[in-house]
């Protein structure tokens, strides 16, 4: 599988991130990493080389492309959607820590469930003792006849399943199932932000980031967009229990105003709009 890492200025992010990978020996991996920062990342920061280095040293193939010019985040996914050649591809943050073992259950829960995408909920630690149980209603297991597609538009019951990934929220929602002897449960979701293992040609198909050429450059919302197309398009599933940690350090995306979602799945019109 591919794992599609974009990236820019935040080293003491990306290192982490990548070392991680180190633990994931459950599949072929082939890493991507686009930087968009000023000067590459790994020729600024000794940290992100020694995870390559040690990543390289125990046969992962690691791609660090310098991308400097900027277009938009959903661009940058477009691009690297484009470079993937494995059928599954994870499109992983770079402020995202994966436990050992958690590429294995989602490419499993994948291959199993044969649907478009699966993902783990990025959970806050800071936040573990900040219990939501208003934030637990709207979890729904699949059961054992498998995913399948769902339309999922703002306003749906189904929409409010974003609560799910509030804060460290999935960890108290792992105490709510039985986690067979596979180790996953997949439930239903609207999206899931930060660790998300789809299916290459189903992400295709539905048009991945393509849209980005009809937005400004300072969108959000892209992976929004993308996953309720492939969710329409195969369904989708969410994992408890989560082995994807957020590090919880600020986004270099400054400039968020245009929503992906209202202008393409909505028609609204491009409020704040910048040029990209």
């Amino acid at each position: 599988m591919d794992v599609l890492i974009p990236t820019a200025d935040r080293p003491s992010a990306l290192a982490p991130t990548l070392t991680a990978l180190l633990a994931q020996r459950e599949a072929e991996l082939r890493i991507v990493v686009a930087d968009q920062s000023p000067v590459p990342v790994v020729q600024q920061a000794p940290e992100v080389a020694t995870a390559v280095a040690a990543l390289r040293r125990n046969g992962v193939r690691v791609e660090l492309v310098h991308r400097p010019e900027r277009r938009g985040i959903a661009e940058q996914r477009d691009w690297l959607l484009a470079q993937a050649q494995a059928p599954a591809v994870l499109f992983l943050d770079d402020d995202v820590l994966l436990e050992p073992g958690a590429v294995g259950r989602m490419l499993d829960a994948l291959r199993t469930l044969g649907c478009g995408l699966v993902g783990m909920p990025v959970l806050g630690m800071s936040a573990v003792d900040d219990e939501r149980p208003e934030d637990w209603a709207p979890l729904e297991l699949w059961d054992e006849q498998g995913v399948h597609p769902e339309r999922v538009r703002k306003g749906d019951p189904a929409w409010e399943r974003w609560r799910l990934h509030n804060a460290a929220t999935p960890l108290h929602l792992e105490r709510m199932v039985e986690v067979p002897e596979r180790g996953w449960v997949a439930y239903k979701v609207a999206w899931i932000g930060g660790c998300v293992l789809y299916d290459t040609g189903v992400l295709r198909a539905a048009g991945g980031y393509a849209f980005w050429r009809d937005l400004p450059g300072n969108l959000r919302g892209e992976d929004v967009v993308a996953q309720l197309r492939v969710l329409e398009a195969r369904g989708g599933a969410g994992l408890l229990p989560s082995g994807a940690y957020h590090l919880e350090l600020p986004t270099t995306l400054a400039d968020r105003r245009v929503d992906a979602y209202a202008a393409l799945l909505e028609g609204q019109a491009l409020d704040g709009a910048a040029g990209v």
